[in-house]
């Protein structure tokens, strides 16, 4: 009984003195039961006003960088260099803009609609010096086809509405940045195999990001990032984002996703 009580006062504390988590709660409880994929013009959330396609995904993107604050990083560098890859509706970014004001940020979304309500998101809240690539971040400059989602999801995987879109190859982007502060990959899957065409690109990177997603009808390669993560130096820390009870007897799933990991990647 007083663990309990000690953990419902602790979060009753954080709740009172953390206004990032109030804001949470308030947008939880406005946006919580919206009908999915509907376009809302007008969220407020502290001090940004923003469009959003789905308010249900982006309370929790809210919540992820906001409250739970997995971005946050340290630098003394007056002008810090992030690469945002998968930008979604902007929320990383003004969050890397409140971290560091003179930040050079160079964002990437593949959904081109998406990618129009980020820059509109930026521009009503002051981001600047910002760059916006509407492409896929990928392994070559050919094209690749991809799966809209209409919200934080879009995907290389998947057979619901795809089309072709434009690619960029990640790794020529590297190796013209003398330095990356902060690189971000929240990619949907295609993870892997850009990191891997990445592997000898990463020395001038200073932190790193990953949302690695392992699909049932794919071998995972949680190790493989892993070790390339090793082999550039990096320590790393891995947070899942899946829990299975009694995983030993929930070994299938009937989401197409069986692991999800967020790996963070730093150097000492």
């Amino acid at each position: 009984m007083k663990r309990l009580l000690k953990e419902l006062s602790s979060t009753l504390y954080q709740y009172i003195l953390n206004s990032d988590k109030r804001e949470y709660y308030r947008l939880y409880d406005k946006y919580r039961k919206n009908e999915r994929y509907k376009l809302v013009e007008d969220v407020r959330f502290l001090d940004y006003i923003f469009t959003v396609p789905d308010p249900v995904s982006f309370i929790f993107q809210y919540k992820e960088i906001f409250v739970d604050k997995i971005y946050i990083f340290n630098t003394d560098r007056k002008q810090p260099v992030i690469y945002d890859c998968g930008s979604n509706v902007g929320t990383s970014i003004v969050y890397f803009r409140k971290l560091y004001k003179n930040a050079r940020i160079v964002g990437f979304e593949a959904d081109k609609n998406i990618a129009n309500i980020c820059r509109s998101n930026l521009k009503n809240n002051n981001a600047e010096n910002v760059e916006i690539i509407d492409k896929a971040v990928w392994i070559n400059n050919d094209n690749i086809e991809f799966n809209e989602h209409g919200a934080d999801g879009g995907s290389i995987h998947g057979s619901g509405n795809k089309k072709i879109v434009e690619s960029i190859r990640l790794k020529e982007y590297l190796d013209n940045e003398p330095y990356i502060d902060f690189l971000k990959i929240d990619i949907e899957g295609a993870e892997y195999e850009v990191l891997l065409d990445c592997k000898d690109s990463l020395n001038n990177i200073e932190n790193i990001f990953i949302e690695y997603h392992s699909w049932v009808n794919d071998s995972q390669k949680l190790s493989s990032i892993l070790n390339i993560l090793e082999t550039n130096g990096f320590r790393y820390y891995l947070e899942s984002l899946t829990k299975k009870d009694s995983p030993f007897l929930s070994k299938t799933t009937k989401s197409t996703m069986d692991l999800q990991v967020n790996i963070f990647g730093y150097r000492i």
